[in-house]
């Protein structure tokens, strides 16, 4: 856990493939998805699927610093996508789950409708610079992820923010 001082964003939003989980979750494995008593999450072919390490004690600890979470996703596996998301327990920390194909401005416009929260007062975490570029113009504050979600991940893009704001 870590404790986030100063100005935050009210609403933090990530991508999942590449920045909560190690994959594209449309090609990487085969749905249906299943948990099994031990906790442990496969595929349809018994392949383990896991988050990267530190995704969860990242969106819990944002939470903690009470920041609200959202994901938006451009996958076609959108079924899987929500699945996964279960099966790791987190649908307690996302208040607003935008995944389906297509350009993030779409992703955002809707989170944006349905928060209040002004694109300002958003921080957003993806792998793909082609979607910083495209949720920065809309005037989101925007951060780079190039090997998965950790702690320092979310620092240096939460002193971004605090830079732009």
């Amino acid at each position: 856990m870590f404790k986030i001082g100063g100005n935050k964003p009210i609403l933090i939003v990530f991508d999942l493939d590449f920045t909560l989980w190690p994959f594209w979750v449309d090609t990487h494995y085969s749905p249906p998805f299943e948990k099994r008593p031990d906790g442990t999450v496969v595929d349809k072919e018994g392949k383990t699927i896991k988050p990267f390490p530190q995704s969860t004690v990242v969106l819990k600890s944002l939470i903690d610093n009470g920041i609200q979470l959202g994901v938006a996703s451009r996958t076609s596996e959108i079924q899987g996508a929500k699945q996964l998301i279960d099966f790791f327990d987190w649908s307690q920390y996302f208040s607003f789950v935008e995944i389906f194909p297509g350009c993030k401005t779409t992703h955002f416009e809707r989170i944006r409708d349905q928060s209040g929260v002004a694109y300002k007062d958003m921080l957003f975490f993806d792998d793909e610079g082609r979607n910083i570029k495209d949720v920065e113009k809309m005037g989101v504050v925007s951060h780079l992820v190039k090997n998965g979600m950790n702690k320092d991940v979310v620092l240096k893009g939460i002193k971004k923010f605090n830079s732009a704001n």
